[in-house]
């Protein structure tokens, strides 16, 4: 995990203190509450913000090393705009700006790239060249807003997956993408979200 944990975009340059050290000091020195961020997520969108349900107190940030972000938010690929499920979503949205213009522009040119990369890559493999078929797996992984990779693969479940994918790109992903051994495996390792290894937000 190199990204920011929260947009996916950066590189982290920061910790941050998920629950911050204002509501939680004894939380300061907790592993588990350390993660990577970018500089702009740290210090200009999230900040010490916390925000928690007012009756129940329940916490309305998606904890990326527990969660998957799919559960709240859900990923419009061709706009590259967040739409939340839930009202924990919603929060995460607003807390993280995970709205804006630059993230959104982003998120499109990522889903073009994600589609090219996969076209490349089966063409690699029918071409017998495994190796680089593997290397052009691993760079599709670990490019900015792997994201948009996770929603592309579990928009293989939805009914209308034929009016976001092109046919090829759904038979790639469905049949050749297997990277991590199956596509259910896949989809979680594309987003990194097994919480040994944490994920972040864009989902």
């Amino acid at each position: 995990m190199e990204r920011c944990m929260y947009c996916g975009d950066s590189l982290g340059t920061a910790i941050d203190h998920f629950e911050p050290i204002t509501l939680a000091p004894l939380r300061a020195f907790d592993w588990l509450n350390h993660f990577l961020a970018c500089d702009h997520c740290d210090s200009n969108a999230k900040r010490a913000d916390y925000p928690c349900d007012p009756v129940s107190g329940e916490r309305l940030l998606i904890d990326p090393s527990v969660e998957d972000p799919y559960d709240h938010l859900r990923l419009i690929l061709r706009t590259g705009r967040y739409r939340a499920r839930t009202p924990k979503g919603e929060a995460t949205i607003i807390t993280f700006r995970l709205n804006r213009w630059q993230l959104e522009r982003a998120r499109r040119d990522a889903f073009e790239r994600c589609e090219d990369m996969l076209r490349g890559y089966a063409r690699l493999l029918a071409g017998g060249e495994h190796q680089r078929a593997s290397g052009r797996a691993g760079a599709l992984l670990r490019q900015p807003h792997a994201d948009v990779l996770y929603a592309m693969v579990r928009t293989l479940d939805s009914p209308g997956v034929s009016a976001v994918l092109d046919d090829d790109i759904i038979e790639i992903l469905r049949t050749r993408f297997t990277v991590f051994g199956s596509r259910r495996e896949t989809s979680h390792r594309t987003q990194a979200s097994s919480v040994p290894e944490r994920s972040h937000y864009s989902t």
